[in-house]
């Protein structure tokens, strides 16, 4: 008698054996997924599986395991499983970016984050003042403490920067012009545009000066009486060096006053502190922006101040009563969330001696290189042993970015992982890396590093301590 081969082909099975929907919804191992996942979703699920099988069967190719009552159990759970996992998911963010805006940009801290669970799950005082009972304004839910933290007169919030800046134009520019340095007409993600921004806003855009290099004669000689504000863009997303001059703020105000013009400021990113006091580089605040005599100043919450994605609008009272006054304000406002998780990061601030511990933003920036080399080392016998000996790891020095557009050309020295292929040269080592790329991505929890110089990158500085364990208990499920 013949012994079996064991390296023979599994035995095959036929379409005939292949279980109808109802006898497999009625199989005992299907209970826990039928409470879990409800029987509309569990049908479809055995329904598209069992057609799956078919096609195989007909194709000659349908095994005899692949039918077990097990088998066809774990198939489908397997398959719901995928099938509910929410788009949008937490990551690791390896990329030594910190404000990645393609990875959500700044991470909340606990108070925010507990002030939005709060909002979510009971009603709360939006637009309702509790002293008078009546109809509120969601902006005095934040201006007071706007107001302190910027010496600004009035305040107003809307979904982010861009829509800040398209409903200033808008509200006091619709149809007058506006005069703005050639070299600030900058780009930001997006292949989003200041003059596109404006036309949109129904503003005219007048340009002054050259790219590199812009006078204050050059703003005087373009106000005329159709001139509504003179607009300062911060280049935050790029650096001219050489043979530069721009005009300052307060040249500006000190032109546009006597002439009835407004002087409105663009920071983007926006800090509310001298960030030179954590060792970062410097970057003017909007309490500076304010008194050198913008009568508005736009940012962004969700960059350097490190809170929710809005845009803010701050200055003058009677500029910004007729920027809420503007009916796009309403298309442009921020919900509760935003301004539940706004207020706590704002209050943060109040206490800047704590701010470097307990906003997260900050801390990432200012995080030790020292302490960043330890938790490289920490990890990497762990990515040695899961990458076995396809691929060279190393603890290397490396630099991270702030990122969004912020201080685009200082960098942030850091510690992290370098992962090399073996054995691989030409177009197999970048293929080796595209793959361990790849494979990182699609872990439970993605990982995100970065391919340069013939190498991947994993940058540390943005892996919080409490994360260690599960980063390397998912390194074990990594598929090259």
């Amino acid at each position: 008698m013949r012994a079996a081969n064991p390296l023979s082909s599994p035995p095959l099975a036929s379409a005939s054996g292949i279980p109808s929907v109802d006898r497999v919804l009625n199989l005992p191992q299907f209970k826990p997924l039928l409470a879990q996942y409800g029987r509309t979703q569990v049908t479809a699920a055995v329904r598209k599986h069992l057609d799956g099988l078919r096609a195989q069967a007909v194709a000659g190719k349908l095994a005899a395991i692949d039918i077990e009552d097990s088998q066809l159990c774990a198939s489908v759970g397997q398959q719901l499983t995928d099938a509910s996992r929410l788009h949008l998911r937490a990551m690791f963010n390896l990329s030594g970016t910190v404000l990645h805006t393609n990875l959500g940009r700044a991470l909340l801290p606990d108070e925010a984050v507990q002030a939005v669970v709060s909002a979510m799950t009971s009603p709360g005082n939006l637009e309702f003042d509790l002293e008078t009972g009546g109809r509120g304004d969601r902006d005095s839910l934040v201006e007071d403490i706007l107001r302190e933290l910027t010496g600004a007169e009035a305040v107003t919030v809307v979904n982010n920067n861009a829509a800040a800046v398209f409903l200033m134009l808008n509200a006091l520019a619709q149809k007058k012009e506006v005069i703005v340095s050639r070299g600030e007409l900058v780009e930001i993600g997006g292949a989003f545009r200041v003059p596109d921004i404006m036309q949109r806003a129904g503003a005219k855009l007048v340009e002054v000066g050259s790219t590199n290099r812009t006078h204050p004669a050059d703003y005087a000689n373009a106000i005329n009486s159709r001139s509504a504000m003179l607009m300062k863009v911060h280049c935050s997303n790029y650096a001219i060096s050489g043979f530069t001059s721009s005009v300052d703020v307060a040249a500006l105000a000190e032109l546009a006053r006597p002439r009835g013009v407004a002087v409105t400021v663009d920071l983007g990113s926006g800090t509310l502190l001298d960030l030179t006091q954590w060792g970062l580089p410097n970057e003017a605040t909007v309490r500076e922006t304010i008194r050198q005599g913008a009568d508005l100043v736009t940012f962004s919450g969700d960059k350097l101040l490190g809170g929710p994605q809005c845009g803010i609008i701050v200055g003058r009272a009677d500029l910004i009563s007729r920027i809420k006054k503007n009916p796009l304000k309403r298309a442009l406002r921020v919900g509760k969330l935003t301004l539940a998780a706004l207020e706590p990061v704002l209050r943060l601030y109040l206490a800047p001696e704590f701010l470097a511990e307990r906003l997260t933003t900050l801390r990432l920036l200012t995080r030790p290189q020292a302490q960043i080399r330890a938790q490289a080392e920490r990890l990497l016998p762990a990515l040695q042993k899961a990458l076995a000996n396809r691929y060279t790891v190393t603890g290397e020095a490396m630099f991270s970015q702030i990122g969004s557009g912020a201080l685009p050309v200082d960098q942030l020295p850091s510690h992290g992982l370098v992962l090399r292929a073996d054995n691989a040269g030409g177009r197999r080592h970048g293929r080796a890396l595209d793959r361990l790329e790849r494979a990182l991505r699609q872990l439970p929890r993605p990982v995100v590093g970065r391919i340069a110089s013939d190498a991947l990158w994993l940058d540390c500085r943005c892996l919080e301590q409490h994360e260690e364990a599960s980063f390397i208990s998912q390194l074990q499920e990594l598929s090259l």
